[in-house]
């Protein structure tokens, strides 16, 4: 056993969860190096911050062993300290403190402040907008609203996550701008509910209003739009991502299910008809728009009826990009009240069921893209691989461009046309223009 660290601390800052948390983790570092302290991320450090998830079942157990890890860790002397945050804090906060005593202090979504304090900084309001990007330099998440007013049965979010709250377009404008100053070419748009942007502060969904905002800005060149909600989606944002190339032809939107009966008791606000029409609506006025949803197999009272129903939609529809969960049974949501009625066996064999399906499909499309050309963004080299992505996919969940390392060298960040010469399910090979 080491003893204390002695002189300047280094805080390692652990980010688990959605790209919801990598801003969170993001923001939290730009204070903590304002205050003059010294951050990582994910490596070596003398006081460990975890940044938890707590929206399913598999997310709870990665961030609870986490927690365990580094509290082993502390009791063996290799850190100084643990504090944990995050959404699994904001959620089980007494729980966690009762049955992990040795974590030094257990902060919610919204306690920055106080985790600053608690690390011996202040928080610096003149940063607002301001972080450290932990994702490759030239693109980054622009978290556009936290929290969500939407009454989803199966969701815990609105208990981890709060309410609804907009951050105004000037401040988002401001932060886009000094995030592609540090190098950034492309903006993915997140937050709980795109579709709800700007209703609590203009009184009116105002996601349009901020796309013309951000495609003023020079030096961004791509923007990319995630987790929209169906129920009154802003039609005008269909206009300018048509209208404006800076607005990749892209959104996902999880649908969730498709059985009116499923839909009702989810609380979703919508049906298979208005659903249908929402899909033929987005593909009439964006015609190559590449559509990602998320499926939830297994809800309580998910027959076999209602999931060949959903089986028989997704080959009908034919998304671009889909993933599929099994439904996690969530404490203090409204479907807890209900029987979970469907095994973990069939759960999953139902995911296996929809994704096979899926794959078969996502394969057809990429074979029509052979002989075609794709403005590229390259992400990173693997192997004898550059990697890049068209507009039609978003890093981490979607489809990937390779290109052969040996015949060519590609900038990591930049811009290139890419022919298509060969595809795999979820893999396309191509070779620079």
């Amino acid at each position: 056993m080491r003893t204390k660290s002695v002189g300047k601390k280094k805080i390692n800052v652990i980010t688990l969860g959605c790209s919801k948390n990598v801003y969170d983790s993001e923001v939290l570092m730009s204070q903590l190096k304002a205050n003059g302290k010294e951050v990582v991320h994910e490596k070596k450090g003398d006081i460990v911050v975890i940044n938890t998830c707590g929206f399913i079942d598999n997310a709870k157990e990665e961030s609870i062993s986490t927690i365990l890890d580094y509290v082993e860790q502390k009791e063996q002397g290799k850190v100084d300290k643990v504090f944990v945050t995050g959404c699994l804090s904001e959620r089980y906060k007494p729980d966690l403190e009762k049955e992990i005593p040795n974590v030094d202090q257990y902060f919610g979504t919204r306690d920055l402040p106080l985790l600053l304090k608690a690390l011996g900084a202040d928080y610096k309001h003149e940063l607002v907008g301001e972080r450290l990007v932990t994702t490759p330099r030239h693109f980054a998440y622009l978290k556009i609203s936290e929290g969500c007013d939407r009454p989803c049965s199966f969701c815990a979010i609105p208990l981890m996550r709060g309410g609804h709250i907009s951050t105004p377009i000037e401040e988002l404008v401001k932060e886009a701008k000094l995030l592609v100053k540090g190098g950034t070419r492309e903006l993915i748009l997140i937050a709980q509910d795109l579709t709800y942007y700007g209703l609590d502060i203009y009184k009116k969904r105002a996601l349009a209003d901020l796309l013309n905002e951000l495609v003023k800005i020079d030096g961004l060149e791509w923007i990319r739009l995630h987790y929209a909600f169906p129920t009154g989606f802003p039609q005008d944002v269909l206009d300018i991502m048509k209208e404006q190339p800076k607005i990749c032809n892209y959104l996902d939107i999880p649908l969730q299910h498709i059985s009116d009966d499923i839909l009702k008791s989810m609380k979703r606000g919508t049906t298979k008809e208005k659903t249908n029409r929402l899909i033929n609506d987005f593909r009439a006025k964006v015609s190559d728009m590449a559509i990602r949803t998320t499926l939830i197999v297994g809800y309580p009272g998910e027959s076999r009826e209602h999931f060949e129903e959903l089986k028989e939609w997704v080959a009908q529809q034919r998304f671009d990009r889909l993933g599929c969960f099994t439904y996690s049974h969530e404490e203090n949501t409204t479907a807890f009240k209900l029987d979970d009625t469907v095994s973990e066996e069939e759960k999953q064999e139902r995911v296996n069921e929809i994704m096979e399906i899926q794959s078969k499909i996502s394969w057809e499309l990429n074979q029509e893209k052979i002989g075609n050309t794709y403005k590229c963004i390259i992400d990173r080299k693997e192997g004898d691989y550059f990697i890049g992505r068209t507009e039609y996919d978003s890093p981490d969940v979607d489809n990937e461009v390779l290109v052969p390392a040996e015949s060519t060298y590609l900038s990591i960040g930049s811009f290139v046309n890419v022919k298509i010469v060969r595809a795999e399910d979820f893999d396309l090979y191509g070779e620079v223009i």
